[in-house]
């Protein structure tokens, strides 16, 4: 299983919290890419609920991560 952000991003919008078969199910309908449902089918915490995609993939960029200051703009 891997990430990038390009992959990650399809599931920006998604409905969380979801259980795995909830972000599959988001995924086919909204027509992500092969690699992220295989990324999905791939986690093995079937029953657990996901409250944001860090709990997937924890080295998703947070707005925390980005070194500009909000208020210079």
């Amino acid at each position: 299983m891997y990430w990038t952000l390009e992959l990650a991003s399809y599931l920006s919008d998604a409905p969380w919290p979801a259980t795995k078969d909830e972000l599959v199910d988001y995924a086919i309908r909204t027509g992500a890419p092969l690699e992220v449902v295989e990324n999905l089918q791939a986690i093995e915490d079937e029953d657990d609920s996901y409250e944001s995609i860090q709990e997937i993939w924890s080295d998703y960029p947070t707005d925390e991560d980005f070194l500009w200051n909000e208020d210079e703009y």
